[in-house]
């Protein structure tokens, strides 16, 4: 039998897409920058589905790429030529919540905002957030251990998996739902899985650790000379204000190229080349002890927002950079992680080289983990050549090549030079044991090249 009628016996006809206008959807990323024509697109309901899917592909010697909300900006999750799209969007439930653990189960298909609203309307916290919500995954957020804004506080998706389901590349299921806080029976197999991309196992379940919510809130949105005078703000924040919750960056070009996407005036009465929005949020009304942590900063210029349409409106200047980057062009997006006290050296560096090949560069991120993400607009698709500088600048002040959006086939090549060659060779053994003929996204995070 082959292989697409194998599938569609499993899932039925509906779910097996082949026609190409039905899979075009599947088969680019976010970004545009990355992607090419699938075999096939598959679209299971549920995990033994999945596990029936993946044997099929493993039978036939076919690659996979497993989807979720197709959210990422690292080529990860779309085919690079010829391999079977899985998606995940209908593994879209989320379970009942125990409330006494403060935890859920839900199906790798449910987006983070299916999960933010169960959470809430039970009285707690998914306790993670980011602009993609409404269409990312659980699954996809797992496999590349999103963070987001909130991380600051609370952690990336790796502090909140209790547990999680997966199938492996031989279609076998690997489950640990329970939830148990203490549980040291051998291997942490679902600790390992986090952060993989979609290369050692497909994860089809989540057991996600909730926390209680934090009602009262408060915004502050402050303008600043530069990005060593945000770093004396943050030590500030972190001491007069326990409360924080997230402290976030953006600069004035990029401020500007949002207000005219957003076709909205400046809140700001005076521009500056930086700016810093903090957040906090605690039990009571946070806003004096956020104010007392400014003045003891030094701050004298600051938009306080304490209701949520004004914080909506602060944060909408922050997130609404993706959007008004992406309308620009189809930017080069480098999601990397310098120390602190390099950030101000590594922007004014990235924009000296920007600046030198003509292009535009727009830089905002999380400054309270030393998350940038730079886009770089006016460079050609596939041209690696800015790619490549500006990792090579976060390498060099020490930093990482990926803080938050993982490596994909986008940065596979650097792992090398980022990690060490004895880290790779233990990447490299650990995929070779749970997929030996590397049909589980072939090409992503492990490449054959290096820097």
């Amino acid at each position: 039998m082959g292989l697409e009628q194998a599938l569609t016996e499993t899932v039925g006809a509906r779910h097996v897409l082949s026609d190409p206008e039905r899979k075009l959807s599947y088969e680019q990323d976010y970004t545009g920058r990355y992607g090419a024509i699938a075999r096939l697109v598959v679209r299971p309901r549920d995990a033994a589905e999945v596990a029936r899917a993946v044997a099929i592909c493993s039978s036939h010697g076919a690659a996979l790429v497993p989807q979720g909300g197709n959210t990422g900006m690292v080529g990860a999750g779309v085919p690079r030529g010829g391999e079977v799209v899985l998606s995940l969007r209908r593994l879209n439930e989320v379970g009942e919540i125990d409330r006494a653990l403060g935890q859920v189960t839900v199906g790798a298909g449910a987006t983070l905002a299916a999960l933010q609203d169960a959470a809430r309307n039970a009285g707690e916290d998914a306790a993670l957030d980011f602009a993609a919500r409404d269409s990312a995954t659980i699954g996809g957020v797992v496999a590349c251990d999103a963070g987001g804004a909130r991380a600051l506080r609370h952690g990336t998706a790796r502090a909140h998996v209790a547990g999680l389901e997966a199938v492996l590349a031989d279609g076998s299921v690997v489950s640990r739902l329970a939830g148990l806080s203490k549980d040291n029976a051998g291997y942490d197999l679902p600790a390992l899985l986090v952060g993989s991309e979609g290369t050692l196992a497909i994860i089809t379940r989540v057991r996600w650790k909730l926390t209680r919510v934090l009602p009262a809130r408060v915004a502050a949105l402050v303008p600043l000379g530069s990005a060593s005078e945000a770093a004396a703000l943050l030590s500030a924040l972190r001491s007069g204000a326990p409360s924080l919750e997230s402290c976030d960056f953006f600069l004035d070009e990029g401020l500007g190229l949002v207000l005219e996407h957003q076709r909205r005036e400046s809140p700001v009465r005076a521009r500056a080349p930086f700016y810093v929005l903090a957040e906090c949020a605690d039990r009571s009304d946070p806003t004096e002890e956020l104010a007392q942590a400014l003045a003891a900063a030094g701050v004298e210029d600051a938009l306080i927002a304490d209701d949520t349409v004004s914080r909506h409106r602060l944060w909408a200047l922050r997130e609404g950079h993706t959007d008004a980057i992406n309308a620009a062009g189809i930017p080069h997006k480098l999601d990397v992680g310098v120390p602190l006290r390099a950030l101000a050296r590594f922007i004014e560096d990235v924009a000296a080289v920007v600046r030198e090949r003509g292009e535009r560069a727009i830089l905002f991120g999380h400054l309270g983990d030393g998350n940038v993400h730079v886009n770089v607009l006016g460079a050609q698709p596939d041209d690696q050549v800015i790619d490549d500088a500006v990792l090579e600048l976060a390498v060099g002040c020490g930093g990482t090549i990926s803080a938050e959006h993982g490596i994909g086939v986008s940065k596979a090549r650097w792992l090398e030079r980022a990690r060490g060659s004895a880290d790779v060779a233990a990447m490299r053994a650990i995929k070779r044991a749970l997929d030996p003929r590397s049909l589980l996204n072939p090409g992503a995070v492990l490449s054959t090249e290096t820097v």
